[in-house]
């Protein structure tokens, strides 16, 4: 498959002189057409930071990142961005809402309701289409924010630790409906999160972030064959994994301590 993000040598500082604060630091990778990657690692690390420099809601301070070959140079429309807090617009019902950045882009009426309508039936969410956010659990109002996201048909999700608000019932269920919809709608996803167990139940592969400054530890494939239950959770092969990027980010924070 080819490159569809590269991230070359990447810094990210903000601040300047003696009061400047490096985010990041010397940040290389590339993510593939169609992959599924997740940014791991301790609060700190500058997770949230290099998703937000793919999606061009922040600028680099040294190296360049691509996508589909072209710099990135402020928000790109092949790029969805879906964030942990709830963002639907509560005043919206939930099909205006999924319809609303059709509306921004100048889609006519018909067409972007329709659009809309179809991509509620993808998410499981048709009977609520005229529902308003304050009317939706959690999980629900993440599918909503998915959504939303998938209706502009970007052909990469970027997800700053969307699930992390949600209780672990319902983070297990959204879990499952992500790789199903990433599986359906093949899009090349870069999620973020904190938590070992959900990365490797979503990744191809885990780019493992170190802090002070950021800066890659490793980058670990995922050989787990799908689909991936929590019931796998204690099998020798996911055990083994969680040990070695427990070890991981363990010993990096002892010493950066």
């Amino acid at each position: 498959m080819a490159n569809l993000i590269e991230v070359d040598h990447v810094s990210k500082a903000y601040g300047s002189g003696t009061s400047a604060v490096t985010a990041l630091r010397d940040v290389s990778l590339s993510v593939e057409d169609g992959e599924f990657v997740v940014f791991l690692g301790p609060s700190g690390c500058g997770k949230s930071t290099l998703l937000r420099l793919i999606a061009g809601l922040s600028s680099v301070s040294a190296g360049e990142i691509r996508i589909d070959g072209r710099p990135v140079d402020g928000r790109d429309a092949i790029v969805g961005m879906v964030f942990q807090s709830y963002t639907s617009f509560p005043w919206l019902s939930v099909r205006d809402n999924i319809a609303f950045g059709l509306e921004l882009a100048g889609v006519p009426k018909p067409e972007r309701i329709a659009k809309a309508d179809r991509i509620l039936e993808r998410v499981a969410l048709s009977r609520f289409a005229d529902a308003y956010p304050a009317q939706l659990s959690g999980g629900m109002q993440q599918r909503v924010a998915i959504a939303r996201a998938l209706a502009v048909d970007p052909r990469i999700l970027l997800m700053d630790e969307p699930f992390g608000a949600l209780d672990a019932l319902t983070r297990v269920d959204m879990q499952s409906f992500l790789v199903d919809l990433w599986i359906q709608e093949k899009k090349t996803v870069v999620f973020v999160t904190h938590d070992i167990d959900e990365a490797i139940l979503l990744a191809d592969r885990i780019v493992v972030l170190c802090p002070h400054p950021g800066r890659i530890a490793e980058i670990v494939k995922v050989d787990i064959p799908r689909p991936r239950t929590i019931d796998q959770t204690e099998d020798p092969e996911f055990t083994q994994l969680r040990h070695r990027l427990r070890q991981l980010i363990f010993g990096m924070a002892a010493k950066a301590a």
